[in-house]
């Protein structure tokens, strides 16, 4: 019997990457799975995604939708809990970066990520929150990032989703938190993925150089600790934001 066994769990932007990572990591542990990405097919990876969840022996479902609109995520959410007949996990992971320093940011740079990035986190909250409620329990779980605690040059957009995240989680986990519903965030730093692959090797190294831990991160290890999260182990633990990073800010 598996940590999240007899949960089930709804992961936005979850086709690849991190997501892809927590929604596996979560059916190792026995929940069934949920997830949602702008598309899914074989291109994309979400029916790929799809196939690998299953085989963990649970229900693994992808939906395809914009999670920045408002009314279409109320009525996935609807769906998705039709379908599955509850939903105790919620793990906002849908992201995107549009860099830029402040003088050259358009408007449509600052719009798109924060769209993407946050107010997708408050439609699902929204949908969610009265399903979570009549069940009396569940865990939400923002994936922000040191980012969003520290900040970083030429990402203020970036940051400023990443920041709203963890306040998002703080404030949903003490307005809701007498309903048995816990909320927090995940900060991971830097993580080894597709996006940092692409960086240059020299400034691959420069940034490990600055880890303590003397690594780049691993998907897994942010789908341990979104596990943690998840599970009865940390039913005493709301509001927290958890840096996942190596040491890289003490």
């Amino acid at each position: 019997m598996g940590l999240l066994t007899g949960k089930v769990a709804l992961i936005t932007g979850a086709a690849r990457g991190i997501g892809k990572a927590i929604a596996l990591k979560f059916a190792s542990e026995g929940a069934d799975i949920a997830f949602t990405d702008l598309v899914i097919d074989e291109e994309h990876g979400g029916l790929e995604t799809e196939r690998e969840i299953a085989a963990k022996g649970v229900k693994a479902k992808g939906y395809a939708g914009n999670a920045a609109n408002f009314a279409e995520t109320e009525e996935l959410v609807k769906k998705i809990n039709e379908d599955f007949g509850h939903i105790d996990i919620l793990v906002n992971n849908a992201g995107i970066t549009k860099d830029g320093l402040m003088l050259k940011m358009t408007e449509q740079q600052w719009d798109a990520v924060i769209n993407v990035n946050l107010k997708s986190a408050f439609n699902f909250i929204h949908a969610i929150t009265p399903i979570m409620m009549h069940q009396r329990g569940g865990s939400i779980i923002n994936m922000s990032s040191v980012v969003g605690v520290h900040g970083n040059a030429g990402q203020c957009n970036y940051a400023a989703s990443k920041a709203g995240l963890i306040a998002l989680a703080k404030s949903i986990g003490q307005e809701i938190g007498r309903r048995g519903i816990r909320a927090n965030a995940i900060a991971p730093g830097f993580i080894d993925t597709a996006m940092t692959q692409a960086l240059p090797e020299d400034i691959r190294k420069e940034w490990i150089k600055n880890i303590p831990l003397r690594r780049a991160g691993t998907v897994d290890d942010i789908a341990n600790v979104a596990t943690f999260l998840a599970s009865d182990m940390s039913s005493y633990v709301s509001g927290q934001v958890i840096q996942v990073d190596g040491g890289m800010n003490m």
